[in-house]
């Protein structure tokens, strides 16, 4: 019996054991790389690779698997990891060093959350949390007040930039030592390649690899608010006079077939479009990175072939055991 490298690798990642005559079947127990771009920073030629990638996939329809079996993934940098044992399924570019925008937010509520401020203080958005940057638009207009939770909320569900940068300003030694603290705790869960330069991601120097953003997903799942505010599917909140409806920017979270843990959106023109999760697949835990993809709806439909790939595959190993 031929079995494809994919199928036994994943099979053997997702804790099931082929059942060859000479293998006893093992109980499920629920708990590629192409070449790298080089790594660059937010205005390095190395962007060209991905760009040249995704033009030559834009517009394409294709079958959700390739030839061998593997996902056809368009991102252009791309990480699938069990949580649990740390193997990784699939990858692409993994350790290419690309700006990560929204992403960044995740670090923003570590950070956040690690200080232990009081989550009920009163905070104001003031004119140093206008983008300057982008220019992008916020209904959270100067002068707004919330709580430093319903801030972190929004941060994180919305993928609200003046409530991060807000987080941000409102932290004991002021924006700079926010920053700072990043970074810091960055060094301290091993991201070699990961750098912040704002709260937002806003800033195209918030670079980072799908290996230390799978990590960086790993920990942010460790706390109870980022697991509830980055899954949560909409937030109704009272800004001055009006009530405001505020809807996750990942609309997996709303797709009853997925079973996420942790989720976070990005999207500049630098960084493309970006989607991090923590989901669980076939009843294992599964870290999905998918940087750089092009096209509105490109990293879902990258992050639901995954998805049939992983049950797919665990699928055909078990018939594989019948």
């Amino acid at each position: 019996m031929k079995t494809s490298r994919w199928v036994v690798t994943l099979a053997t990642v997702l804790g099931i054991t082929l059942a060859f005559p000479q293998v006893a079947q093992a109980e499920y127990r629920k708990s590629g790389k192409r070449h790298a771009v080089a790594r660059h920073a937010a205005k390095a030629p190395a962007k060209k690779t991905a760009a040249v990638y995704r033009k030559a996939n834009r517009g394409a329809s294709e079958p959700d698997f390739m030839a061998d079996g593997s996902p056809n993934i368009k991102s252009a940098a791309v990480l699938v990891q069990d949580s649990s044992s740390g193997e990784i399924l699939y990858s692409r570019n993994a350790d290419s060093v690309v700006p990560i925008a929204s992403i960044t937010k995740l670090m923003t509520a570590m950070v956040v959350l690690d200080a232990k401020p009081s989550l009920d203080e009163q905070i104001a958005v003031n004119d140093e949390d206008i983008d300057t940057i982008k220019g992008t638009h916020s209904r959270l207009y100067v002068g707004a007040e919330l709580s430093r939770e319903e801030m972190l909320r929004l941060a994180l569900m919305s993928s609200e930039n003046r409530a991060a940068s807000a987080l941000g300003r409102n932290y004991p030694g002021g924006r700079a030592a926010f920053i700072a603290a990043m970074n810091r705790k960055s060094a301290e869960l091993g991201l070699h390649n990961t750098r912040f330069y704002d709260t937002t991601g806003l800033n195209p120097s918030n670079v980072s690899s799908p290996q230390d953003l799978a990590r960086m997903v790993e920990a942010a799942s460790h706390y109870p608010l980022i697991r509830e505010f980055t899954t949560e599917r909409e937030y109704r909140v009272a800004v001055g006079e009006r009530n405001m409806r505020f809807v996750n920017t990942n609309a997996l979270v709303s797709n009853p077939d997925w079973q996420i843990g942790v989720s976070k959106t990005g999207y500049t023109n630098e960084a493309g479009k970006c989607l991090v999760m923590k989901a669980w697949l076939r009843e294992k835990p599964v870290i999905i990175v998918l940087l750089d993809s092009v096209g509105r709806l490109t990293r879902i439909g990258d992050a639901n072939r995954i998805k049939k790939w992983v049950e797919k595959v665990s699928l055909g190993a078990q018939a594989a055991m019948e």
